[in-house]
């Protein structure tokens, strides 16, 4: 299953690969695991929002827009959190190059913001042009795991692009990790998956096959990992307050057309917009994938994460998600009653059947 300048002193990116740990089975008897209160009413929130999925991967990628410079940072599907510091490593690493003055960022999502923060870590004043500030960002509605997951198409990338996104996947990881804690609401969560892996992918220390008949998922298939979950509403509203503090300033503003971004007093700006783009440069490859998510009571005693055949709960401090839709190139970002109804009810048959 797929679910992913520390300094600015640091050379770009050359963050050293994690060696992937051994596996090993762990056949003891599992700990007691607290089960899920699911039902309608420990309901607090239900949310549903669009993804910005391209087949060929996430865009990163300079060209001319008149006398500017544009760089492209968009389309990272279901790993936008996962991937967001690294990928945008990547584009200001285009973009800086020979660069001076001010720079022009559009988007305030996780892509927009820490496009700003790396920009800022650079020494270059930045001003923010966004539709939508935090709360009101796709990416305020992301479930927040860790793990890159729906971002591309094996079939429709090149060898090249997969080089950007490992080397996009090992920046993040390693920046994420310098921001645990409860400031940017990014912990540290053990996750269990049901899964026939038999040897774990990259950035999932802890990796081992479980004896399913041990655990309480009944399921015959399971592993667990760790991995980082981040509040996605903190860790935003954190971001927006850092570039402020920084000397950023953030301007609510619309584009319509090229034109409108080539009118820009700066000479270099970071398209940050997600699915925007696709209507606002012509990408006719970006797909919308809705997934809802209905948001319980928060659970201060669930300090573990489940990704499986009822779908995907993470426990965060603003409540236990649940979800596991994916729906592509639906475009109306409403929870549907009956979507809901259904994640509700296999996450509460899973629980329901928790014995110790």
């Amino acid at each position: 299953m797929h679910r992913r300048q520390l300094l600015a002193a640091a050379p770009a990116l050359a963050l050293p690969a994690c060696q992937p740990p051994r596996p090993r089975i762990a056949a003891a008897t599992a700990a007691c695991l607290p089960p899920v209160r699911v039902s309608p009413e420990r309901v607090i929130r239900t949310v549903a929002g669009l993804r910005p999925f391209r087949p060929t991967g996430f865009r990163v990628e300079r060209e001319a827009l008149g006398d500017k410079a544009l760089v492209h940072n968009y389309g990272h599907g279901g790993a936008g959190i996962t991937l967001s510091w690294g990928t945008s490593r990547l584009a200001v690493d285009l973009g800086l190059a020979g660069h001076q003055g001010p720079v022009a960022v559009l988007g305030a999502g996780v892509m927009g913001l820490t496009t700003a923060r790396l920009v800022q870590e650079a020494g270059f004043p930045i001003t923010l042009y966004t539709a939508a500030l935090p709360p009101d960002t796709t990416s305020n509605i992301a479930g927040g795991q860790i793990h890159a997951f729906g971002h591309f198409d094996r079939d429709a990338v090149t060898p090249a692009w997969r080089d950007q996104a490992q080397r996009a996947e090992e920046y993040s990881w390693r920046r994420w990790q310098i921001m645990v804690g409860d400031d940017y609401g990014v912990h540290w969560v053990p996750t269990y998956v049901e899964s026939r892996g038999t040897s774990p992918g990259p950035h999932m220390p802890g990796w081992e096959k479980l004896d399913a008949k041990a655990w309480p998922f009944g399921t015959s298939q399971l592993i667990r990992y760790d991995t980082m979950y981040v509040e996605t509403g903190r860790m935003l509203r954190e971001l927006t307050r850092d570039v402020h503090i920084a000397g950023g300033r953030i301007a609510v503003r619309r584009f319509a057309t090229p034109a409108d971004v080539a009118a820009l007093p700066e000479r270099l700006v970071f398209n940050c917009t997600g699915l925007g783009a696709g209507a606002l440069f012509g990408d006719t490859g970006i797909h919308p994938v809705r997934g809802q998510l209905a948001i319980l009571i928060p659970q201060p005693e669930i300090h573990y994460a489940y990704n499986g055949s009822a779908g995907y709960m993470f426990p965060r401090a603003d409540g236990i998600l649940l979800g596991g839709t994916q729906e592509r190139d639906i475009y109306d970002a409403t929870p549907q009653p009956e979507d809901i109804a259904r994640i509700l009810a296999s996450h509460q048959k899973l629980f329901a059947g928790f014995r110790c």
